[in-house]
């Protein structure tokens, strides 16, 4: 029997495990109307990467929604609300870690796995936030209501990030993934943050922070989001606009502008768009097309495919393409997701040198509780 095949058995087999019933998420109250609520999710997957040389195989946790726990801490204050959120990764090899040359364990957890140390208030001004967490930029690349997030997200990257591409030569070119198929995102700062209350769909948003957890990194960031999100008759809308400066310590700042936008239809047809720019060099874009139907009584399921393209992202005249297709199917009674998702990239730039196109394959799911 392949090496292959006993993988993707092995995971059968621990997926199966999950879906079988276990620990819930539970929710404590005080006589006060405050609640302790614990939550978490596990994402094992399988990974196939075939650079045009080589084929490297691996479980691993997928890096689109890596497996991790929290808990929150809701107390009343009066008028205003009082939340503490506490979550960090599980630190398992992620599929973005994965490359041709990286020997990872399995697990190695340290404190750049720390998600959320968040403190907050809310009331009728609105929302501030304090320590670790979400800048207000995070994720206004990513407004997605297709359901097939998990295989298939504007974050192309996610895949397999530390993979190089190979040369026809057959040799590795020094140019990963992620050089070559960035989204110009917002990060997880230690940061200070406030959110308006929502008019009529609108949400604005700014932030300040500084990444708190590596050493030897002085670089800050702030930025200015808006959100809107709303339905009309049989269509629901979601989308996202944001500016982020970086002030680096070292090497030139940057102004990143990214955006997206999500529609879904009542039919379940929906798609989404998304474009980044950096004033430093480099743009992309990126369209999802999606259908959401109730096939089985087990759950909905989800299809979708997508493009990316990219100019000038890893060097002036540069070109980055990828093409994805994506299918969730949801298990409902076990709060699991399964999916299965394939990528293929292709990158050329006005060098001598030219590359192999690379594929990835994911199979896995994602068990919520």
């Amino acid at each position: 029997m392949s090496k292959l095949l006993l993988k993707t058995l092995s995971l059968t087999a621990a997926t199966a495990a999950l879906v079988s019933p276990a620990l819930a998420g539970p929710t404590y109250e005080n006589a006060n109307g405050g609640s302790f609520t614990f939550y978490g999710h596990l994402d094992p997957s399988f990974l196939s990467v075939d650079d045009g040389v080589n084929t490297t195989s691996d479980l691993a946790d997928n890096s689109s929604s890596n497996s991790r726990i929290g808990f929150y801490l809701r107390q009343p204050i009066g008028q205003s609300k009082f939340q503490f959120q506490f979550e960090t990764a599980l630190g398992l090899r992620g599929s973005a870690d994965i490359s041709q040359t990286n020997d990872l364990n399995a697990m190695d957890w340290d404190r750049t796995d720390i998600r959320k140390i968040d403190f907050s208030i809310a009331g009728s001004y609105g929302k501030f936030s304090f320590g670790q967490g979400s800048m207000a930029s995070d994720g206004v690349a990513f407004t997605d209501l297709s359901g097939t997030g998990l295989p298939t997200t504007a974050s192309v990257e996610d895949l397999a990030s530390s993979f190089e591409l190979t040369t026809t030569a057959g040799a590795l070119s020094g140019i990963s993934i992620g050089d070559a198929f960035p989204t110009f995102d917002g990060a997880r700062l230690g940061r200070v943050r406030y959110d308006s209350m929502s008019l009529n769909g609108f949400t604005l948003s700014t932030s300040y922070g500084t990444n708190i957890l590596t050493e030897g990194n002085d670089d800050e960031a702030y930025d200015v989001t808006v959100r809107y999100q709303n339905q009309f008759g049989d269509y629901n809308f979601d989308s996202a606009l944001g500016v982020i400066w970086t002030d680096k310590a070292t090497g030139a700042d940057t102004r990143d502008i990214s955006t997206s936008f999500s529609v879904m239809h009542s039919s379940g047809l929906n798609g989404a768009i998304s474009y980044g720019d950096r004033d430093t060099g480099g743009n992309y874009g990126y369209i999802k097309l999606g259908y959401t139907a109730n096939l089985f009584a087990i759950g909905s399921t989800a299809v979708s495919v997508d493009y990316y393209t990219g100019d000038d992202l890893v060097s002036v005249g540069s070109e980055s393409e990828s093409f994805g297709i994506g299918l969730v199917q949801n298990i409902d009674s076990a709060n699991v997701e399964t999916y299965l998702g394939y990528r293929e990239y292709s990158y050329e730039d006005t060098s001598a040198t030219t590359y192999n196109d690379l594929s990835a394959l994911i199979f896995g799911a994602r068990w919520s509780f």
